[in-house]
Order: C-alpha cells, then structure tokens, then sequence
C-alpha cells in the first residue's frame, strides 16, 4: 500500500503564505492523478485541487481558486499545494489523497489566525 507524508502547515497571518508538501513512497507515482483535500473544524472534508498523472491542474474549490496551486514533481515523488493569500477560513487539516489505490496521508495542519 502507498505512503502519503504530508508536511509545511503551520500557524500563518492573515495574508500570509504556506507551500505544502506530500510525498509519496512504495508506488509509480508519475502514474497517478492526486488531490489535495481539506477538513475545517465541524465541516466534512471537501476536495481543493487535483493535478492528474500529466500535470493538467484543477481547483476544484471555488473558495481558493487564484489563491491555491497544485504542482508535481515525480522526480523527488511530491505533490505540493501553494497557498497565499490565506484567510482564517482556510483553516483547516489538509490532506493528499491518491485516488487509484485509496490511500490518504496523516494530515497537515494549517491555521490562519492573527
């Protein structure tokens, strides 16, 4: 079964800016599409962006769009998601997700708060 490591989240400033990682073990990982999820507090996850097996990007959440980017880098098996612009609804636990085989990460903590 893949690994999904997330990391980069952390306490932020409205404004403020975070760049957030997810790196993948034991799997082919140019062969896959991959999303980046989020979980606010007392809300159901909800999908942010997706990048698919060749790059093609898509935000899917209209909340972040022109604020949020996906991006790959299959040579180091990474999936990173950009955020600027953050604002204290953004808040939440971000996950990335590989959608072939299921697999979802631990989680990364992002809180935007002044």
């Amino acid at each position: 079964q893949p690994q999904l490591v997330e990391s980069g989240g952390g306490l932020v400033q409205p404004g403020g800016s975070l760049k957030l990682s997810c790196t993948a073990s034991r799997i082919t990982f140019e062969s896959y599409r991959l999303n980046w999820y989020r979980q606010g507090p007392g809300k159901g996850r909800e999908i942010v962006a997706t990048i698919s097996d060749t790059g093609v990007r898509r935000t899917q959440l209209r909340s972040v769009q022109g604020r949020f980017t996906i991006s790959r880098d299959d040579a180091k098996n990474t999936v990173y998601l950009e955020m600027s612009n953050l604002k204290p609804e953004d808040t939440a636990m971000y996950y990335c997700n590989l959608p072939a085989t299921g697999s979802w990460g631990q989680g990364t903590q992002v809180t935007v708060s002044s």
